[in-house]
């Protein structure tokens, strides 16, 4: 499992999100355990009637949140000093702790769905909890040529976050990236409709596409050749692109399909645009290819 700084959310149990603590676990285990992970603290007592439905349905929201949130329960009957130094004067009192020191709070019971929200408010304190970093890592690892490395990376930030759209699309990357093409398409058609909406999945989608057509492509001379000897041949043109972007030479793809495009933009119902966009869309929006393809394509249709 993989080292994000903050909890893990695959391996963290209820007794690691949730804790009895005192005087001298105190700083411990909200102070300084505040410094990377929110801590939310409840002030009770066992003869606190309120304090017995309000506990519950704290430790529920943040045995939900997977960690990105921890909770300790404090007994004032036996920490009267902690209560008095926070000011606690009546139960359940609830505080939020963030780089150690209290930044939010409530007293008395309140209704479930302001005890979720107050646990999620909380937890966002923390933000991503380093998944952003390993994303980031995990591309690097993918640009380098080290799919399988990069797959596992993506894999472990699913089991965090399985919403993550950016590690899901990077998974299957990765399984493109290993010539695992079926499971790739199989990854990708297990994505949630939100997440299958994504830039990320639909990015992973299209490098699919292009990595099934890479597998039927032709020799790029060959190709070639057949444009040069008969430069109205559509069909030739747009398997001249296809065998170039097989090849990696993606910029060149681009430009065989704006060209192929210039020449007859209604060939095979608009198949040079359609590829085009393809490559768009594999690519990220703001790479130079994109941008530059992009500008030529809209000038060609508006003309």
């Amino acid at each position: 499992m993989l080292e994000f700084g903050a909890p893990k959310a695959a391996t963290a149990t209820s007794s690691d999100l949730i804790k009895d603590v005192t005087e001298a676990t105190f700083m411990a285990d909200v102070i300084e355990a505040s410094r990377e992970t929110p801590v939310i603290v409840d002030f009770w007592a066992p003869w606190c009637g309120p304090c017995k439905t309000l506990g519950p349905q704290l430790e529920a929201a943040v045995t939900a949140a997977k960690g990105k949130v921890r909770m300790v329960k404090v007994d004032v009957d036996h920490n009267q000093n902690i209560a008095g130094q926070l000011r606690v004067q009546s139960i359940p009192t609830v505080y939020a702790f963030w780089q150690g020191k209290p930044v939010d709070g409530f007293q008395g019971a309140v209704p479930a769905s302001e005890v979720a929200a107050f646990v999620e408010r909380t937890a966002a304190l923390g933000g991503d909890g380093g998944l952003a970093d390993a994303i980031e890592a995990a591309e690097a690892m993918l640009a380098e040529g080290a799919a399988v490395d990069a797959a596992e990376t993506f894999a472990a930030i699913l089991s965090e976050d399985p919403t993550s759209a950016a590690a899901m699309g990077g998974l299957a990357r990765a399984n493109i990236a290993m010539g695992q093409l079926d499971q790739a398409e199989a990854l990708l058609n297990s994505a949630a409709p939100a997440m299958a909406k994504s830039q990320e999945v639909e990015a992973a989608r299209a490098q699919l596409e292009l990595a099934r057509q890479a597998t039927d492509a032709g020799p790029v001379d060959q190709l070639r050749a057949m444009v040069d000897a008969d430069p109205a041949d559509r069909q030739a043109r747009f398997d001249l692109a296809l065998a170039l972007h097989a090849s990696g030479r993606v910029e060149e793809a681009v430009d065989a399909l704006l060209d192929l495009f210039r020449l007859d933009r209604e060939w095979n119902d608009g198949a040079a645009k359609a590829q085009l966009l393809t490559i768009f869309e594999a690519l990220k929006p703001t790479d130079p290819i994109v941008l530059k393809g992009r500008r030529r394509l809209s000038s060609m249709i508006f003309l």
